[in-house]
């Protein structure tokens, strides 16, 4: 190899090398800010807790909130503390969590109705219903008000009404 050629290629080389550390160091503080992980383990919210469910009254008389309900899961190992989080329907009902500690690979129902809560059910202690039983979205956002996930009924692919269920859209 001439040495014109590998000149270039180290010139090419150290240009490489200083683009990259230049980006890294760019990239670097913005990933530090983003307060949408698990500080522990840099892994986001997203991948461990989701909607894992949702019951919504199935017929008008069924009068009994606690049977309407969204199911959290937790699929990580690690406990998570929700206080703060947020569960919302399309019409602004907002379910704020307070003192809750969710356990690694477990599940939390939140009713709508008066109950007493418990590892595995809180509720919501209103008097009317929440979720709609032809359409609605579950929403579920971290304390920082950060989308976590959601679930939908009543839509088709294209989000278009159609009375049916289609989990998670994140």
């Amino acid at each position: 190899m001439s040495a014109s050629v590998s000149a270039t290629v180290r010139r090419v080389a150290a240009a490489a090398v200083a683009a990259a550390a230049v980006v890294g160091a760019v990239a670097l503080p913005a990933s530090a800010a983003d307060h949408d992980h698990d500080h522990d383990h840099g892994r986001s919210y997203r991948s461990q807790v989701v909607i894992g469910g949702v019951q919504h009254p199935s017929a008008r008389y069924d009068r009994s909130l606690n049977r309407e309900w969204v199911e959290v899961t937790n699929q990580g190992r690690r406990d998570l503390n929700l206080d703060g989080w947020t569960l919302s329907d399309e019409d602004g009902n907002t379910y704020t969590f307070r003192h809750y500690r969710l356990e690694g690979r477990s599940t939390v129902r939140v009713h709508t109705g008066y109950g007493r809560d418990s590892r595995n059910d809180l509720y919501q202690d209103r008097r009317t219903s929440v979720w709609d039983d032809r359409h609605d979205t579950a929403t579920l956002r971290n304390e920082y008000g950060r989308f976590v996930d959601s679930a939908s009924w009543g839509y088709d692919h294209r989000g278009h009404r159609d009375g049916g269920w289609h989990g998670r859209h994140r």
